[in-house]
């Protein structure tokens, strides 16, 4: 691993699980996606095939791209970034390197880290989220529009019972250590 100081371990390192990733909010979001898509599609197909204006033709097509989009694009655009996609736990920090086009590093201090959270699954896959989202987690496992920020996490990531508790007990060891240059007594 890169960029590692002196003093610095790596106690872990993985991956999100790659390929297609049904969450619970598809639950709803698939039925939506369906209907906008189909609504848009529809439409667009009669304004087509009638002799319609060119500013009705035109007007659908960002509909049925949206709709594209949330059918079938958001899986493609979020396997797509889990590929290009790594976690780490040293005794130091949580290092998070994502991106598909720009290599970004997100990299979070245990002794400066706040609130976080693990949310597992029956086969022990889950998800440890870094922080506390100003809208919740309901929406947490769709893929991102581009440019948005979204809660630093290690998304579906095996054994994540196991890495919470790495996290937990350097974060705990973290807090426990005096910081560089700091007298006893």
């Amino acid at each position: 691993m890169d960029n590692l100081s002196t003093n610095e371990r790596v106690l872990w390192s993985g991956a999100p699980r790659q390929g297609l990733v049904l969450r619970a909010s598809d639950l709803l979001m698939i039925p939506f996606s369906l209907l906008w898509g189909g609504f848009a599609l529809v439409w667009e197909y009669s304004v087509l095939s009638s002799d319609a204006p060119l500013l009705f033709r035109l007007w659908g097509m960002p509909f049925v791209l949206v709709g594209l989009y949330m059918i079938a694009g958001r899986f493609m655009v979020e396997a797509w970034q889990r590929a290009y996609t790594d976690y780490t736990v040293t005794n130091e920090r949580i290092i998070i390197r994502s991106g598909i086009f720009k290599r970004r590093m997100k990299s979070l201090q245990l002794r400066a880290m706040g609130e976080f959270s693990l949310t597992e699954n029956g086969k022990g896959e889950g998800t440890i989220a870094f922080g506390i989202s100003a809208a919740g987690n309901m929406f947490s496992g769709l893929a991102s529009w581009p440019g948005i920020d979204e809660l630093p996490r290690f998304d579906t990531i095996a054994d994540a019972r196991k890495v919470y508790e790495i996290i937990r007990n350097a974060h705990s060891a973290a807090h426990h250590t005096r910081p560089f240059g700091q007298r006893l007594g």
